[in-house]
């Protein structure tokens, strides 16, 4: 399949900030208890609270499955991922195949859709975008390809994206490396695209980089791309409040990949 380098622009002008989202670090979080998380708030959302979230943190070894993809993309035995401590997880979201793990930035946002913004693939760009921008602080020239999602550098794909979106309601994310360890992807087809090479950040500026800073920096560039005036909420607040709301039944929606 052919790909084409496209410019890091959207498709539109910016959104001007007319709404808030909450940001939490949450640091290293298990990717069940992420999921748990993220299926509460997208519950209490879709009961009206009007309030939007951008969750960050990483995740201990793990490699997830969307419902696009095929285990066939697995190429390490289980004993293999056993030993290296590698947890799986079959998920909602598109796309196929992936890794997450120590040194991964993973970024899930929990917004609703409005007027314009319901547009999926509107929304996919603009998350590519928000992590081109993020890049470029660092010194970094990343693109977008044609017929793929997610965001390349010359030495590979650097971030991963998958998406489900119910109601407007926006749940999973995208996966940047940061510092993360590249032997994992050995395991996997990542994406189910062969050939083609992964890398990181800390890979091309030869060190290793802070992750809660590239944190920081991401919910800014994400606050601007989606028009989002984005506020800090400690994690702990976050817990507390929807931690007391039941697992709700789980409404059917649209898986979107990358």
């Amino acid at each position: 399949m052919q790909s084409t380098d496209q410019p890091s622009t959207c498709e539109g002008p910016l959104p001007q900030s007319a709404k808030e989202a909450s940001v939490v670090w949450l640091g290293c979080v298990g990717y069940a208890e992420a999921l748990e998380l993220q299926s509460d708030i997208c519950e209490c959302k879709k009961r009206g609270l009007e309030d939007d979230f951008l969750l960050l943190l990483e995740h201990p070894p793990t490699i997830t499955l969307g419902r696009n993809g095929s285990w066939r993309n697995l190429i390490a035995p289980e004993k293999s991922l056993e030993e290296r401590g590698i947890l799986r997880y079959e998920t909602d979201r598109g796309g196929d195949i992936t890794f997450h793990g120590p040194g991964q930035l993973v970024a899930y946002p929990i917004l609703k859709l409005e007027n314009t913004e319901r547009d999926v693939r509107l929304y996919m760009r603009n998350l590519e975008e928000s992590l081109i921008r993020l890049l470029l602080t660092f010194g970094i020239d990343a693109h977008r390809r044609e017929s793929y999602t997610g965001v390349w550098t010359g030495k590979g794909k650097i971030a991963a994206m998958g998406v489900h979106i119910s109601r407007w309601i926006t749940r999973h994310g995208v996966a940047l490396n940061v510092n993360t360890e590249l032997s994992y992807y050995d395991f996997i087809i990542p994406c189910g695209i062969a050939g083609e090479g992964v890398t990181s950040m800390a890979s091309i500026l030869r060190g290793r980089l802070d992750l809660e800073e590239v944190a920081g920096r991401y919910a800014q560039e994400f606050g601007i791309v989606f028009g989002r005036e984005v506020r800090w909420l400690d994690s702990s607040a976050l817990r507390e409040r929807f931690e007391r709301h039941p697992q709700l039944s789980a409404v059917g929606g649209v898986p979107y990949e990358g």
